[in-house]
């Protein structure tokens, strides 16, 4: 079994460190674009096996040395009683959008090992044919919120502040509805099999320190208590904004993630050294081709210095006209770099 990545999110020395990609198995693997075009998402997840395929297609492309199951952070709106279409450019949009205290009230509390049990069937499926570690995922309640208002994404999130600031009891409500649901869902995919989950907080970048911590970091703090006494591993990612980075440290995961807004080391240092890193590749670079891509990705590894703890990925998802060989030739990149 290659265990690189639990060796790294421990800070425990590796042979090689370990390399995976947000969005990994996404649209820009021609292999994917032909499975999907004729399957909306959520009837694949409720595939478990065409799901688990999915998952797998990455390691066809390169060698990664974690597989990150096929899956939406909006899914646990099903199991809440909310109908969710996945619109092209606008992401999950929901029947029943939250834009006042009587809309929290209408959520339907849920066990995740019943109404997301197919989530957790592909994990199962994906431990017994892989020799990687399978890594499960949530959103933080913040930004699965941001999918619950209306409008496109930038105006989701402009709306969810405001609600946050105007109706600070209904925000409180439904924060503690979704810590309480993501939490167990993310100690389910841990149950199942996966060897960690990430916690994405995608969308944590547009608040201030103050805001973060006053009215998002308590929920989020939670949810990680719960993981570290279920003894769930835990990745922690947010973006936009690197003033957080303590902040959510101090929230929790073994792991932080970083993205490109600040250099690695540097970001490591305000995050604190007990701590493990993943990151922070530039998405962008990708696209300039392999030259630049592998040259950026050893700068990253310079600045790390072989310090044990260091998962290398992207700062945010695969942009899907990415290249495969491109992603190809930074895996082999970062394999290849000594790390002592």
């Amino acid at each position: 079994m290659n265990d690189r990545l639990i060796r790294a999110l421990r800070r425990q020395p590796v042979d090689r460190t370990p390399v995976w990609f947000m969005r990994q198995a996404g649209r820009s693997l021609p292999r994917y674009r032909e499975l999907k075009r004729s399957r909306d998402m959520f009837e694949i997840l409720r595939d478990p096996q065409a799901a688990a395929e999915i998952t797998m297609l990455p390691l066809e492309y390169y060698e990664v040395d974690a597989a990150i199951v096929y899956n939406d952070l909006s899914t646990p709106f099903l199991g809440a009683g909310l109908r969710v279409e996945m619109k092209a450019g606008v992401g999950p949009v929901v029947d029943r959008p939250i834009e006042a205290a009587a809309d929290v009230r209408r959520l339907r509390a849920f066990e995740p090992r019943d109404a997301l049990a197919f989530c957790l069937e592909q994990i199962r499926r994906l431990v017994e044919q892989l020799d990687v570690p399978v890594l499960g995922f949530v959103g933080a309640p913040f930004t699965l919120c941001s999918y619950l208002l209306p409008g496109p994404r930038a105006r989701r999130i402009d709306a969810l502040k405001s609600f946050l600031w105007r109706e600070p009891a209904a925000w409180g409500d439904l924060a503690e509805f979704w810590t309480a649901h993501l939490a167990e869902f993310a100690v389910a995919q841990f149950e199942a099999g996966a060897a960690a989950v990430q916690v994405f907080d995608s969308w944590a970048g547009a608040l201030g320190p103050e805001d973060y911590e006053r009215s998002v970091m308590p929920y989020s703090m939670r949810l990680f208590q719960t993981l570290k006494d279920a003894g769930v591993p835990a990745i922690h990612f947010a973006t936009g904004n690197p003033a957080l980075l303590p902040l959510l440290a101090k929230a929790g995961g073994d792991a932080i993630g970083v993205d490109w807004r600040q250099p690695i080391d540097e970001a490591w240092r305000a995050i604190g050294l007990d701590r493990a890193v993943q990151g922070n590749l530039d998405p962008v670079v990708l696209l300039a081709g392999k030259d630049c891509a592998t040259a950026r990705a050893r700068e990253i590894l310079e600045r790390i210095g072989g310090r044990p703890g260091h998962i290398f990925n992207l700062g945010h998802g695969i942009l899907p006209e990415t290249d495969p060989a491109v992603v190809r030739a930074v895996v082999e990149c970062v394999h290849a770099y000594p790390v002592s």
